[in-house]
């Protein structure tokens, strides 16, 4: 099957500017996801970034990666991710049967990961895979001014709470057709849980960026060289 791999990157961040352009371990968080993507050649037929912003798109041809210049209407504060990634296939001349996601502001990815995760949405022939990790978290609600627990009771243990995940964003795979019908998960999505602390790593701020950094040195051996 031919394999897509779409890198979106928008050029305007209000908490962290030229976000996308920052760099991690000397390297930009947009050159992570490129790296990630061509270490997994076997899998992937193609790379394209789609972004609104030059500096980033001289980025991406310094690597000699593809770049399309995504519309105004698609990449203001509000744009969702799907509408670039609907962007990019209509755009382009060959088809291709998957579509997997690489977002920049998740740079870290441990090794396995895509191999792993390929090759189970395949073989179960889902339409989407969507990478999870576990919450730990005793969550509750405040109503009223008062904290109304959530997932557990009072005193109860964090081991022993019923599990909860969160959608992590190191990587979806999803057939062509379900973003062009406008999504990114689809009914028969398979839940793929990373117990790896880069599963925490989302970069929004200054702080993000550097836990990111101390994950980098402290599991050096499992993040992807390149």
């Amino acid at each position: 099957m031919k394999n897509l791999v779409i890198i979106p990157a928008r050029g305007n961040s209000k908490r962290l500017p030229d976000k996308n352009l920052r760099k991690l371990n000397g390297k930009t968080l947009l050159e992570h996801s490129i790296g990630y993507a061509r270490k997994n050649s076997a899998i992937v037929s193609e790379i394209i970034i789609s972004t609104d912003c030059q500096a980033i798109k001289e980025e991406g041809l310094k690597f000699g990666v593809k770049v399309l210049d995504r519309p105004a209407d698609i990449s203001g504060d509000y744009a969702t991710t799907v509408s670039a990634l609907k962007h990019v296939i209509s755009e382009l001349k060959e088809a291709y049967d998957n579509i997997i996601l690489l977002q920049p502001t998740n740079p870290l990815r441990p090794l396995y990961l895509l191999k792993e995760a390929y090759a189970i949405y395949k073989d179960g022939d889902y339409d989407s895979l969507m990478t999870v990790s576990r919450n730990a978290h005793k969550l509750g609600k405040i109503e009223n001014q008062k904290f109304v627990p959530y997932n557990y009771e009072p005193g109860q243990r964090s081991q022993d709470l019923e599990p909860l995940y969160f959608e992590n964003g190191l990587l979806y795979i999803t057939k062509s057709h379900i973003i062009s019908n406008g999504q990114i998960t689809a009914e028969l999505n398979y839940p793929f849980v990373v117990n790896h602390p880069f599963g925490n790593v989302d970069i929004d701020n200054k702080e993000d960026l550097l836990l990111a950094e101390y994950y980098l040195k402290t599991y050096t051996n499992e993040q992807t060289s390149f």
